[in-house]
């Protein structure tokens, strides 16, 4: 059954990212399109945007004394059409959609995302002159999240899902930006968009959509705790029986060790024997010792206490005592870099730092390590514990989140099963993740076990068929 879906997002990747809600909202609409639905993605154009494809104006609106154009593009090599809500005075000028050139928030956030809410309603509503109703609404964080919140006062609405990425960004901004933004009073209540005395963007979303999913269940039982739902937990917990987790995919043709282009040698499950040429060719470029017998330990991120990169940094002497070799791309906290880049300098021959991001080297990353650390403090889906996965680099990761959900501890039942496709461990502290450390080494000793675990992380699914089924089966249940 094919139904009409508009997905709004404050990102779409490949036009404009900032983070993993790009990736999303550039991926899912594709897969869904693929399934047979009518979906149309909605997003501000903004002056950074990068557009490849035609663009064409389709309608003219004024809503809130705003004169509003909105345009009609494509997603490159799709058929989803993209249609931009084009308003200069909001959305043209130079940053990126959250923060300014000089990475200052801007100042006009609420009203720039409150004017895309009331747009990408007046759309779903088949009152924009586009002759396209919506069956449902898919909204993305705290920036669509006056979407379900408009939508309720309406007489006939689109069904809705508000979809969180993280729960830690909510949209709360002073109490008088209620009237400023000219939103109907009845939806300033404790039970609407008030937040002690703030207004709440995300309370928009959690209140009034017909279903909340998050980006993995583990995360959405997460949410529900004081730890993780950074105030609303109490929310989340009375409309629990409408919130769920469904893991995001990821790009499997962009991450496939058989046929990455940035690699020294592609490989697979089969010709796994190749994947060393990688792990030779990743030595050699970042002026390691070539040594085939150690374990080369990988990691790609941000450099910030979330990610538990200061656990990391608190093994790392530890770890200089072991045959093994420590490699990382990755930029974030000053005080990090400089830790790390101390640290390299003592030990050349382990460490090997490069601050910054190259593409390129995150696939020579993925590809030439044998382990991959991750171990977050909260982490609502991940996506790089995925790509390891999929070359073959069992991951290191911390119980939470997307990483409990996707990694499948190595414990002699999990190895005789053949479901073990990494190392998990619990507490978020530097002794615990060691001891993850020195089960991986003695686990590499056993080539045989080893190549086994790589085999099984090798050929899971991580693909976003299997995930946008599932929101398609959700949205079907909320529709009928």
């Amino acid at each position: 059954m094919m139904n009409k879906i508009l997905f709004a997002s404050s990102e779409v990747h490949p036009l404009i990212k900032t983070g993993g809600l790009a990736d999303v909202a550039g991926s899912l609409p594709i897969a869904l399109a693929e399934l047979g639905q009518d979906i149309r993605i909605i997003m501000p154009r903004y002056d950074a945007i990068k557009l490849t494809e035609p663009v064409i104006e389709v309608s003219r609106l004024r809503v809130n004394n705003c004169d509003v154009v909105i345009q009609e593009t494509q997603l490159p090599d799709s058929s989803v059409k993209v249609w931009l809500v084009d308003y200069p005075e909001y959305f043209g000028k130079l940053g990126n959609p959250y923060v300014d050139q000089n990475g200052e928030a801007w100042p006009d956030s609420a009203e720039k995302f409150a004017l895309f809410c009331r747009i990408s309603t007046e759309v779903a509503t088949n009152r924009a002159g586009l002759d396209w109703k919506a069956d449902l609404v898919h909204c993305n964080d705290w920036q669509t999240g006056l979407i379900p919140a408009l939508l309720s006062l309406e007489s006939n609405p689109p069904a809705s899902i508000f979809t969180i990425h993280n729960m830690a960004y909510q949209g709360l901004f002073d109490s008088s930006t209620f009237s400023d933004l000219n939103l109907p009073g009845k939806l300033w209540k404790p039970s609407a968009l008030e937040y002690f005395g703030q207004l709440s963007f995300i309370k928009g979303g959690l209140a009034f959509a017909n279903r909340i999913t998050t980006v993995s269940p583990t995360y959405a039982e997460e949410i529900q705790t004081a730890e993780f739902g950074y105030g609303l937990e109490g929310l989340l917990q009375y409309r629990q029986d409408s919130l769920s987790g469904i893991i995001n995919g990821i790009d499997t043709e962009i991450w496939n060790p058989s046929h990455d282009s940035a690699l020294a040698k592609s490989y697979s499950i089969k010709t796994l024997a190749d994947k060393q040429l990688n792990k030779t060719a990743l030595q050699q470029s970042m002026g390691l010792p070539v040594d085939s017998q150690i374990p080369v330990f990988g990691l790609i991120g941000r450099l910030v206490e979330q990610k538990g990169i200061d656990l990391v940094i608190a093994c790392l002497e530890s770890m200089c005592e072991h045959p093994l070799q420590f490699v990382l791309l990755g930029s974030g906290e000053k005080h990090f870099e400089s830790a790390l880049q101390a640290l390299a300098k003592v030990h050349p021959t382990k460490i090997a730092i490069k601050i910054g991001y190259n593409e390129t080297l995150a696939h020579q990353i993925e590809a030439g390590s044998d382990v991959f650390l991750m171990p977050s403090r909260f982490e609502p889906c991940g996506l790089n514990q995925m790509y390891s996965q999929r070359y073959g680099t069992l991951p290191i990761v911390r119980r939470t989140g997307g990483l409990a959900d996707t990694v499948t501890d190595t414990l002699p039942s999990t190895i005789q099963n053949g479901t073990a496709s990494g190392i998990v461990f619990d507490d978020a502290n530097a002794s615990a993740l060691m001891e993850a450390i020195k089960r991986t080494l003695f686990l590499f000793e056993n080539k045989a076990t080893w190549q086994q675990i790589q085999r099984t992380a090798m050929s899971k699914d991580f693909s976003w068929q299997n995930s946008a089924q599932q929101y398609l089966d959700l949205y079907q249940s909320i529709i009928a």
